[in-house]
This record gives structure tokens, sequence and C-alpha cells, in this order.
């Protein structure tokens, strides 16, 4: 299950469960759109895969399924 990471790694930005603002990798970096689309080049600084869209779980689901609160922040990627 995804973990549904609250914010962009980058610069910071909240994105919550039903964003669709969030970006992902297949590691589940997590960015916001305009970091993915802007300085990133649709590249992960991590892995160096591509991004999709995170799936937004609904509502209902959360209650049983929360996303997760720990921020990563990852301070070494160039802006």
């Amino acid at each position: 299950m995804l973990e549904l990471r609250p914010n962009c790694e980058r610069c910071d930005c909240d994105l919550p469960p039903d964003s669709d603002r969030a970006r992902i990798c297949t590691f589940e970096c997590t960015f916001c759109v305009d970091c993915v689309e802007g300085p990133l080049q649709g590249i992960c600084p991590n892995c160096g895969g591509n991004f999709v869209p995170r799936p937004i779980r609904p509502q209902n689901k959360l209650l049983n399924n929360p996303a997760s609160t720990k921020r990563v922040h990852a301070k070494q990627i160039k802006p």
C-alpha cells in the first residue's frame, strides 16, 4: 500500500492525501508537480526514474488506511 507521504521532498510544500499535485516515482519518492515539471525536469533525483501522478485514496479508505505523517525533506537535492 502506498504511504501517501505528506510533503514534497524538494520544497517541503504540503501534499495532502487528496492532492492532485503530488507525483511519485517507483520508490514512492514524492514531489510536487511544480518541482517535477520545473527543476527536476521529470527525473527523480533519488533513483533516476520517472514520475506519475500519485493516486488519491478515497476518504472512506483513509480511516483504516491513513496516509503517512512522516515528512521527508531531502536537503541534498539541488534546486
